[in-house]
């Protein structure tokens, strides 16, 4: 069978659509179908409906996209961070050496049992809560049947007809940069299933026949095979593709909240197939629908989405609409754009049937409740809070999108500190620190508490905001505390006037030339003369202060 299959793939060509190639003007969109150089002719034969002149014809995309609607929804897999896989005791690390996590139940040796993991069942549970779904006290798991090189028993543990969750919803926020607005996605139903292999692709691959049965054992690392997986299947509420891309989004931060998974996608412990057709605007009808596969950002997965939508629009527009098929298709992120894997499966495909050497799932109310109460503060119910604290959608936002983050704010707020103040730190110089150094906010040596403290030296008076800066970067690099970085550095603020005018008095004096241009109408020398006295002082002179005495000494006619 495998041989069968290997040489099946190997042999399998690609029906491929002409490519379509995007132009800007002025803002404008365009776009224009081309031919593909080096078709065989047989496949150029295929194409004879989908015309193309030597000079590409570019159409306006707007011209043809505002007579459709795309109606997209999306199939995410979540990998959860269970020490141990779904039916075995295999841990999962990603990165290691292939084949060094596996065993027989995972391998799928004959007569290997599976035991069911029931951190499993505690995260989906936790998902299903904080997604809005009614929970299934009772469920099973089903074999699902498909063939692959690296799905070794022929089969996936997966759930059917009785998934643990099903009928929820996602609260989205949408950026302000695209428009902003509140949207509410549908989740269809949440599922417990195991992982497949992987696939690892090395060499030419010019390799005869005999030795194809020894290359298939090189080649495909069950490390991931059993590894535990959510799958969260969304209603087809999505218009665009930025919603498509928030609404994942908001999926990776609900997870990383609960702690159920990390949600990299850059590693596959999230990943989204998106189920994309369009149709003409006021019909009821969906259109058919595409898959795309190989979507590792959520920045992919927009242009993904928005180059499928104007290939499908493009077909109907030229009466072709019959050459969108139901296929799975692949995202080049290189061409920037989908091209055909395979036909897409349809459920009889699978032959599901109840999994034999598993249990039912049974839950009581009990259980279920005492893991609603351990819930978490979700991302949409801190937003609403920093709204309400006053704070604006930009910066809630950014103070939500990492958990992190996010404690980081709690903590130095619960010190006490102004809640503005404490927002313009983290999202200006704490955030561009991190950024420049490629750092977490949990990797800094800078504690909530110090910051609070901070917050309240500058707003006391007792240090001015220049000298804050320099403290707080102190902080991050080395750690310490305020008060100590400010005794052992004499960085207390001079706030008695008697001083201050002693110093500015001393600054007057010694630019003569530069007081008498100012009082001959160059008023702009004031920050001269102010920069004078704060390098006298090192910065300390209370800002304030500082220029009221200034600007009565530089207007005084004496």
């Amino acid at each position: 069978m495998a041989l069968t299959l290997l040489r099946g793939l190997k042999t399998h060509s690609f029906r491929l659509y002409p490519s379509l190639h995007f132009t800007r003007n002025h803002g404008v969109l365009y776009f224009s179908t081309k031919s593909t150089q080096g078709q065989t002719a047989t496949r150029e034969k295929q194409h004879t409906r989908l015309k193309v002149s030597s000079k590409p014809e570019s159409v306006k995309f707007d011209e043809i996209s505002k007579n459709y609607e795309a109606v997209i929804g999306i199939e995410t897999h979540v990998q959860l961070s269970t020490l141990t896989k779904a039916f075995c005791s295999c841990p999962y690390n990603y990165g290691s050496q292939p084949n060094t996590s596996v065993c027989p139940i995972c391998m799928g040796l004959p007569g290997a049992l599976p035991v069911l993991n029931t951190k499993v069942i505690e995260y989906a549970v936790k998902l299903g809560l904080a997604l809005n779904c009614s929970l299934s006290l009772n469920s099973k798991f089903d074999r699902k049947q498909y063939f692959y090189p690296d799905l070794p028993k022929g089969y996936q543990i997966s759930q059917f007809d009785i998934p643990i969750a099903l009928g929820g919803y996602l609260d989205v926020d949408l950026p302000v940069e695209f428009g902003g607005g509140h949207r509410k996605f549908g989740v269809t139903r949440v599922h417990m299933e195991e992982d497949a292999g992987k696939l690892l692709h090395t060499g030419n691959g010019n390799y005869s026949q005999e030795n194809y049965y020894f290359l298939l054992i090189g080649i495909v690392d069950l490390n991931r095979a059993g590894v535990p997986l959510l799958e969260i299947v969304s209603e087809p509420d999505m218009r665009t593709g930025i919603e498509a891309a928030e609404y994942a989004a908001e999926l990776q931060r609900l997870v990383r909240y609960l702690g159920v998974s990390n949600g990299n996608m850059q590693e596959g412990s999230l990943r989204c197939d998106v189920n994309i057709s369009i149709r003409p605007i006021g019909q009821l009808e969906f259109g058919t629908k595409v898959e795309i596969k190989n979507l590792n950002s959520f920045s992919s997965m927009s242009r993904a989405i928005d180059f499928e939508i104007s290939r499908q629009a493009l077909l109907h527009s030229l009466g072709q609409a019959d050459e969108i098929v139901q296929e799975t298709r692949l995202w080049e992120e290189g061409a920037q754009k989908t091209v055909t894997m395979r036909k897409k499966e349809g459920l009889a495909d699978y032959r599901y049937f109840p999994e034999p050497d598993l249990p039912s799932v049974n839950l009581s109310e009990e259980y279920v409740n005492e893991i609603r109460d351990s819930l978490p503060e979700l991302p949409e119910m801190k937003r609403r809070r920093y709204e309400n604290m006053g704070l604006s959608m930009q910066d809630v936002l950014f103070l939500t999108n990492d958990v992190n983050v996010a404690a980081f704010f709690d903590a130095t707020i619960a010190t006490g500190a102004d809640v503005k103040l404490a927002t313009n730190w983290i999202m200006g110089d704490v955030a561009a620190y991190l950024k420049n150094e490629k750092l977490s906010i949990n990797d800094i040596k800078l504690t909530a508490h110090e910051l609070g403290e901070l917050i309240a030296s500058i707003k006391s008076g007792t240090i001015s905001g220049k000298i804050g800066k320099e403290i707080l970067f102190e902080l991050m690099a080395k750690g310490g505390t305020v008060e100590g970085l400010i005794k052992e550095k004499d960085l207390v603020q001079i706030v008695d006037p008697t001083e201050i005018e002693k110093i500015v008095d001393k600054v007057l004096a010694n630019n003569p030339k530069q007081l008498e241009q100012y009082r001959g109408g160059k008023t702009k020398l004031q920050g001269f003369f102010a920069g004078q006295v704060m390098k006298e002082t090192k910065g300390k002179a209370n800002p304030g202060l500082l220029n009221k005495i200034l600007l009565d000494r530089l207007n005084s006619k004496s």
